[in-house]
This record gives structure tokens, sequence and C-alpha cells, in this order.
């Protein structure tokens, strides 16, 4: 078959081994037709192919990312974007700006900042009543476990000193128990409940937006970790949008959508969740997966741990560890109702007793996955007792490899509080990889950086790059914890053949070979011979989406 589209002249890595020795791509039909010799793809081309000269730049299978959120992500890059500033003064002059175009009485909406800016990591409402003027104020953080919000917001969701914690989150108070300006976890759906909800234009903008970012870091699939209303979060619902966009053509991307376990409900939801995966069962937006947020974060104390923090909030009392969001009982139940049905479930697990308790799930819903890949994301700490588990379980280890460095976050608001032992719990790609269990690497934008050659750089030399950190700090210049580190084909492989592999896609994505759909990135160096440091200055020149470019032109 004659091919529409030939890449001549480059290099061709596929995870499998596919193409070996080859340096040309023959597509036709938006599939891989061959991968050879430059001189007969020449001849397998058709009289009015498109011929690309690679000049000897490598070929992979385009990214996957297991956990991203892009309608958010997106979103918020057309909002108030505090995503790049690492300061305090930086994000009130961002917000004030921003502020100044609005009316008296809207909402400031976005997010992106860091809890390095602020002493302790906390934010302050008395901040966002000068620069926006007394309007309402939201502004989820990056990992989206915490909002700063105004004293407007706070009046409009009538929060006071008398409003109680919530299970699952915490208020943050000043030292006469006033709301001081900070809502972590389950305490943000206080205040999201009372936001103005995003138009269906709204969210099909933050799609179209994050989309063609993800297109232009060489992402062409992904798993989308919460699609449902999710105000614990503050995210927006992105199934409808999904939907819409697929039906309309414009849905680029191959899609699943992690469905929202609604942890205020029962097992009674289950059949909601079944109607909206019946009616996104094909095409490029599917929804057969569920996500289950098992705990918080660290750095709010709200990661789920077995033993206390070395620090505890104000008003927990000695002895704080953080709480599970589902008790184990309900989380068995759950995943057991799940794989029952043929979903698979999605779990947000970052401390190390909510990683034991949903391996605890799994097992006891059968033992083995029964190829449900089921996948556990983040996994900040993993007690040693559990690390064959995810072997034995064949359960994928859903890392963000971003967070593996000695950021300030890591160095000033997680060490401090876990000590030197669980300090060595962490982010354990490395350990797990050499234990033989599956890897699939995720960014959790807009958490983090959704670019897989950052993700790449630090998984394999457990630093930032000088593009992402800054030279000369420990942050670019001090391996975190470097024997946890892997090799360039095995962080490839995680951020292509493993994302294919949790979405179920293997068949037609992550890997180049003949019938697979041609989605192929180009990269301007070749990282598998380039020094290892220097794989975080590498760029994506060329996307194809099924033979389509999404991303540059030649």
């Amino acid at each position: 078959m004659a091919g529409s589209l030939v890449l001549v002249n480059g290099r061709v890595w596929s995870p499998d081994g596919a193409g070996a020795g080859c340096d040309a791509i023959v597509v036709s039909d938006g599939r891989i037709a061959a991968l050879t010799r430059s001189a007969e793809a020449r001849e397998l081309a058709g009289p009015r192919a498109h011929v690309i000269d690679l000049r000897g730049r490598l070929a992979i299978p385009a990214f996957g990312d297991a956990h991203v959120h892009p309608v958010g992500g997106g979103l918020e890059s057309l909002r108030c974007n505090l995503v790049g500033q690492r300061s305090r003064p930086g994000y009130l002059a961002i917000i004030a700006e921003y502020a100044r175009a609005l009316g008296p009485d809207e909402w400031v909406l976005g997010g992106g900042w860091s809890m390095e800016a602020f002493p302790g990591g906390v934010p302050s409402a008395a901040d966002l009543e000068a620069v926006a003027a007394g309007r309402p104020v939201f502004l989820p953080n990056r990992d989206h476990h915490s909002a700063w919000v105004s004293p407007a917001a706070l009046a409009r969701a009538g929060i006071t000193r008398d409003t109680p914690d919530p299970s699952d989150g915490r208020i943050e108070r000043d030292e006469r128990g006033e709301p001081s300006g900070a809502l972590h976890d389950g305490a943000m759906r206080l205040a999201s409940r009372v936001v103005p909800a995003p138009s269906a234009a709204d969210l099909a903008a933050g799609l179209r937006a994050g989309q063609a970012h993800l297109h232009a870091l060489g992402v062409t699939h992904w798993q989308d970790a919460i699609v449902g209303e999710a105000p614990d979060i503050g995210l927006p619902d992105a199934y409808g949008t999904y939907r819409a966009a697929a039906a309309e053509g414009w849905l680029t991307a191959h899609v699943n959508g992690a469905l929202w376990w609604d942890r205020t409900h029962d097992a009674g939801q289950i059949a909601a969740l079944l109607g909206r995966r019946e009616h996104a069962a094909s095409g490029r937006f599917r929804a057969t997966s569920v996500k289950i947020m098992m705990d918080g974060v660290c750095e709010t104390l709200t990661a789920a741990m077995t033993e206390p923090y070395d620090g505890r909030p104000p008003g927990n009392g000695h002895g704080h560890r953080g709480n599970l969001f589902v008790s184990p009982e309900e989380v068995a139940e759950a995943v057991h109702l799940l794989s029952r049905e043929r979903f698979q479930v999605h779990f947000h697990a970052l401390g190390d007793r909510a990683v034991h308790v949903a391996l605890d799930a799994l097992a006891q819903a059968g033992g083995r996955s029964d190829d449900l890949r089921h996948h556990l994301a983040h996994l900040q700490f993993i007690r040693p007792g559990d690390l064959d588990r995810f072997r034995d379980l064949d359960v994928v280890a859903n890392f963000q490899p971003l967070w593996a460095c000695h950021d300030p976050q890591m160095d000033d608001l997680t060490l401090p509080v876990v000590g030197p032992e669980r300090a060595t719990w962490q982010y354990r790609i490395g350990t797990l990889a050499r234990r033989g269990t599956r890897i699939a690497f995720g960014s959790d934008w807009p958490v983090s950086s959704a670019d897989p050659l950052q993700e790449i750089h630090v998984a394999v030399n457990r630093r930032l790059s000088a593009r992402l950190g800054q030279p000369g700090t420990a942050e670019t210049d001090r391996p975190f914890l470097p024997d946890e580190a892997v090799t360039v084909t095995r962080a490839l492989t995680a951020s292509t053949a493993g994302v294919a592999y949790v979405n179920h896609r293997e068949a037609d994505l992550g890997s180049l070979r003949p019938g697979h759909l041609a989605d192929i990135a180009v990269l301007d160096r070749d990282v598998l011979t380039i020094p290892p440091g220097d794989i975080g200055s590498t760029r994506v020149d060329l996307t194809l989406a099924g033979g389509q470019f999404v991303h540059g032109a030649e």
C-alpha cells in the first residue's frame, strides 16, 4: 500500500524493539504501514506522499500521560495563571493585574501557586483583600490540595471560626481561631460549592488549550484522572466536554476518563458510573476507569501515614498521622463491586498507610487484577513490606517522577515532618522496576509540568533540569535518593508503552510497529545517546496523531 506520509533519514526507537536498525517510517491511512530504510520507504511512498527528512532526529511513539487534568489545566492557563511564578510578591502582582479587569463582584479564579512561597506553606487571606479589592478569590495551589481564599470568599461560603474541619480536610486558622485564608483537601469544597461553575464554552476552551499544550509536548494519549463533580479538588467535570469534542471531531487525542468516586456517597453511585461508561464506551473518549482518592498530601499533613508525623497542625493534637478519606471497609467494598462491573480502579495513594490499604482492598477483591489494570498513582511513600505486592497483585505503579527531587517543597515541608527512615521510602521507581512491577508515568498537570521529557530527566537523574529548576541549588545539583533512578530506556517505556497498557490501548498506541496508529513524536536530539544530564534540554519538534500533524510542521 502506498504511503501518504513518509519520514526518512532519522532514527527509529520503539519500546518493544520494533524498527531496530530502521531509519524511516511509512504512514498510510493514519497508521504505520512499514518501518524500513529510507531508500525503500521512498519507493513505497505514493506519488503524492508527503516526505519529511528527519535529518538524523529521533522518532519515538508519541508520549502518553497516565494521570493528568487537561481541562482544568487548560482552563487555569486562561484565567489567573500563577504557574511559573515562585514568590509571594510575584503572585500578588499577577492577581492584582487580573483582578483589575474584572467587575467589582466577579470572582478571581485560576490557580497554580506553590506552598514554598509562603511561611510554613500557608498563604493569607489578608494579602488577597488588598490586591483583589474586596473581590471573592478562589485559587487552588499547584497540587489542588489547598485553596487560597479571600475574606469575601470565606464570607460567601459562610466559613467562620465556628465552622468545624471536615473529616477529610482542614481549615487554616490564626491564633484566635479565625479562618486565615487557606483550605486543605475536603475543606476546599466548603468554598468551591459557591464558586460560579464554568460554562460549556469555558470548558471547551479549557480542553482546546490543554490538548494543544500536551500535543506541543509530544503527548497524544492520556488518562484524565478526574472526570466528574469533584468540589474537593476544585476541578470541573469534563465528561460532557470530552464527549462533545469527540462527536464534533476536534478531539485529536485518545483519552480514558477516570470517573470520580464521590467519597460522600455509598456504593449506590455505581449505577450512575455504569451509565456514564455506557455513553463513552468507544472512540477517542472512553470512560472505563474510576478514581478513588485515598488521602491528601504530605505537605499539609493530610497524606495518610502509618506512624505520626514529626510535626502536627494546630488543633490536631499529638500523634497526628493524616486521615484516610475512605475507610478500609468502604474502599474494600468499592473495589470489589467496581471490579465485578469490570471497571479499572485508579487510586490516589500518597501516604504509606493509603498505599497499604489500597493494596489490601485489591487483594481482597480477588488477588491479581484479572487484566483490569488497576493502578496506584503518586506513591510518595511505600513501606518496605508492600514493595513486592505490586508485582504479586499485578498492580501498575503510576508515578509522577517530577516530584522525586530536592525542591523546596520536599526539603522544607516534607523531610522535616517524616523523619529519616520514611524519607527513604519516597518515589521508589527504581526498586519497583527492578522487582518486576509494571510502571507508568504521569504528570498530574497542572500540579506540575506536563512535559514528559522533564519527567524522564528526573526519573533518570533524580534532580530537576536547569529548564525547570534553579541552577546552583539542591533541586538541580543534588540527586534525591539516586539509587531509585532508572535507565533512559525504562523511563521512555513508562511514558509510552506503560501508559498505553494502563489504558488498554497497547494494540495501537505506545509502540511503533506496522498496524499501530501513527502517533509519533520527533525529538530535536537523541535522548538515548546524549549525556543523561542533557535530557531536560530536549524538545519535541513534531507530533503526529493518527498521521496528522498536531504540533510542528515541515
